[in-house]
Parts: C-alpha cells; sequence; structure tokens
C-alpha cells in the first residue's frame, strides 16, 4: 500500500499513535512524525485506565450476583489485589469505592457467603459491617452495649460486635491476640 501524506495525516487526526499508523498503512516512522509535526498535532498519549476500568478487566459476574475475581492473589489468605500506578490495592476495597464514591475505613470483606467475592454491592468497610451487626442485635432483641468492657474500656471507641450481633470490646481482643503472639514467640 503506498499511502498518501492525506491518508497519515487524516489518521493522525483521529488520535492514533504514530506506530500504529505505521503498522496499519506501513509507512516510515519518520515521515509520520514529520507529518504529525506539520499538523500541529501533539505526541499521542495512551489512554491509561482507570483502577475502576482495570479492576473489571479482572472480574465476572456469576450466579446469585457475586462477582469472582481473576486476576492475582495478594497473600497466603488469596486476598484478590490490584497493581495500579505503583501501588497494590485488594479488589474489595475497588469494589467498595464503586459502590460508595468514597474510600474505605479498615479492612473491606464480603458480606456474603461467596469467597472472595468482589460484588460491588457485597462488600462492606469496618464501620459499615459494625452499623449493620449493631442493627442485627437490636433486631434479634439485644439491648445496647455496656459503655464500659469488664477490664474499663469505652465501648464507644473500642466497641465491636461480631456477625451474629453479639458484642465484644476490640482493645481487649487485640490485647489478647498481641499476647498470644508473644508467648508463641518465647515458645511458651
Amino acid at each position: 500500500m503506498n499511502a498518501s501524506d492525506d491518508d497519515i495525516t487524516a489518521l493522525l487526526r483521529t488520535g492514533a499513535s504514530n506506530s500504529a499508523i505505521v503498522r496499519e498503512l506501513r509507512v516510515d516512522k519518520h515521515r509520520v512524525a514529520r507529518l504529525r509535526q506539520a499538523a500541529g498535532l501533539p505526541a499521542h498519549k495512551p489512554h491509561l485506565p482507570t483502577l475502576e476500568e482495570k479492576w473489571a478487566t479482572k472480574t465476572k459476574r456469576v450466579e446469585g450476583g457475586h462477582v469472582r475475581w481473576t486476576g492475582s492473589k495478594g497473600s497466603s489468605a488469596g486476598t484478590p489485589v490490584l497493581a495500579y500506578r505503583g501501588a497494590v490495592v485488594t479488589a474489595a476495597s475497588v469494589a467498595f469505592r464503586i459502590r460508595t464514591g468514597r474510600a474505605p475505613v479498615g479492612y473491606v470483606l464480603p458480606e456474603c457467603d461467596y469467597h472472595h467475592c468482589v460484588a460491588p454491592e457485597h462488600v462492606e468497610d469496618e464501620p459499615g459491617r459494625q452499623k449493620a451487626r449493631e442493627q442485627l442485635r437490636y433486631l434479634m432483641g439485644g439491648t445496647a452495649r455496656p459503655e464500659r468492657c469488664v477490664h474499663g474500656h469505652d465501648q464507644a471507641v473500642h466497641g465491636k460486635f461480631e456477625e451474629d450481633g453479639v458484642s465484644y470490646c476490640g482493645r481487649c481482643a487485640a490485647e489478647r491476640k498481641a499476647a498470644a503472639r508473644a508467648r508463641e514467640a518465647a515458645g511458651v
């Protein structure tokens, strides 16, 4: 094919890159560059997908409204992760942003029974999970959690709820885990 300058310029005006035009029309790359400059067109800038667009390429809808992650897994637990512009984020946190339009607080986890589901409508951050669990507590006939735990920790700050609505002290739980890790490290 013997492309004219007009053919090349027309493709340049559509936003095509120099290399794409060279491949398509089988013309010299220096000729394309000269014509781009003569037309006063800026260098081609490739479209970089948004975080949400990249996330969507690694997901697959499955039965029940769940979304299966087809991309990378980040840990021994198999947490779905996505590398984007030099950072690694969890797929669930991106799903949360898609649904809410805001950054999550704490871990984002699926609130359904599908392991590692990343459906935006199925994931929740820590405050959302705690609010739903507290509501469940009241729906099941539970009472308000105590103001302080048995060790005196303020439950407005440290209070949490299990999946079934049972309240517990998050600070006490963290201290128990830290003590268990210390005992394990010491070989006790």
